[in-house]
């Protein structure tokens, strides 16, 4: 298993059979490694993005989501654009070089909104994320075009069939499609998969791996699996951090100059969770900066890390996380292709 591992490190490419074997057998090489090359490409400096969740609204049917569309025990909210933008203001007063916009598909924010929002954000020297779902080439174009700077849609799985059985108002063809599209526009594209997923496979889960290395992504978010009671999957199993983190590990090897987050599931599902991830290849953390009457309710998954903290007392955790083991907060926007 080291062999292998340092193959992938010096190489940056193995085939899937290879993957698997690094993703079924223990391996804590792997993890040390991961961060060696974290800190030779990234350096030690976490990267802080403020996460705003302006909508809870989705038209989407996501098996695994608590935001899904047929949830009627969601108190439905949606920021104004003026909330939006003093929600941002406030996170570059507290020091934030990036605002990460994320929303369920609600289609009260069109284009024009959207844009509107956009060239608000940009006037405060910030870079600015997207995540709100499956566009038009157009619509990511115009987002592009408006000062967005990067966008972030998850595939959640490569597996064609298991994808169409937890979306069943989507389409796989489509979504990969979008991908593309966002690449195709010049954002920084993000994606990224859920580890754990009732019927995914060890080989699947390889597939996705090697799916965010062809597609040559720019930040990679990956998360367990946490059922919601109020969805299809509320009864399935959720102890997949370890395979959650095999997975962010082996990403790194192959992408080694990427920006992968911690994430906020990682902490939710194991104590420290952050930490771990951030000494196993992670360099990013989004603090979430949503109004605390609005945390409760953008509920992915039940018992969210941190929803009843406000943003400036969750900024200072993560920093204290940060700092004790010995890494600092980067004070640069954060591209892909930063000078370290």
């Amino acid at each position: 298993m080291k062999k292998l591992t340092e193959k992938a490190a010096k190489e940056n490419k193995l085939s899937k059979n290879e993957i698997i074997e690094l993703l079924i057998n223990e391996n804590p090489f792997l993890f040390k490694l991961a961060d060696k090359i974290r800190k030779q490409t990234k350096g030690d400096a976490v990267h802080l993005r403020a996460l705003i969740e302006f909508t809870n609204i989705c038209k989407q049917n996501c098996y695994y989501c608590g935001l899904r569309c047929d949830n009627k025990n969601v108190q439905r909210y949606r920021l104004s654009i003026d909330e939006i933008i003093e929600c941002s203001v406030k996170a570059k007063q507290a020091g934030y070089q990036t605002i990460v916009l994320q929303g369920g598909e609600d289609a009260f924010f069109d284009t024009d909104k959207i844009c509107k929002i956009i060239k608000e954000i940009k006037k405060l020297d910030v870079a600015l994320t997207l995540s709100i779902g499956e566009k038009s080439y157009e619509e990511y174009k115009a987002f592009k075009d408006a000062g967005a700077d990067r966008y972030l849609l998850r595939i959640e799985t490569t597996d064609k069939e298991l994808y169409q059985k937890l979306h069943p108002k989507m389409n796989f063809e489509n979504r990969i499609k979008c991908l593309y599209n966002i690449k195709l526009s010049g954002f920084e594209t993000g994606t990224g998969c859920l580890v754990g997923l009732p019927g995914q496979t060890i080989e699947s889960l390889a597939a996705d791996i090697m799916f965010f290395k062809e597609l040559d992504a720019d930040m990679i978010g990956i998360g367990p699996f946490i059922p919601h009671p109020d969805t299809p999957l509320g009864n399935e199993n959720k102890n997949n951090f370890d395979m959650a983190l095999k997975v962010m590990a082996i990403t790194r090897l192959l992408l080694p100059d990427i920006n992968i987050p911690a994430t906020t599931a990682m902490e939710t599902i194991k104590p420290n969770g952050r930490i771990i991830a951030l000494q196993s290849g992670a360099n990013v953390i989004m603090p979430n900066l949503t109004e605390i009457k609005y945390k409760s309710k953008y509920e992915l998954y039940p018992e969210k890390n941190n929803s009843n903290i406000n943003g400036e007392e969750e900024t200072i955790k993560v920093i204290k996380e940060i700092e004790s083991i010995k890494r600092t907060v980067a004070v640069s926007k954060g591209y892909r292709h930063d000078i370290k």
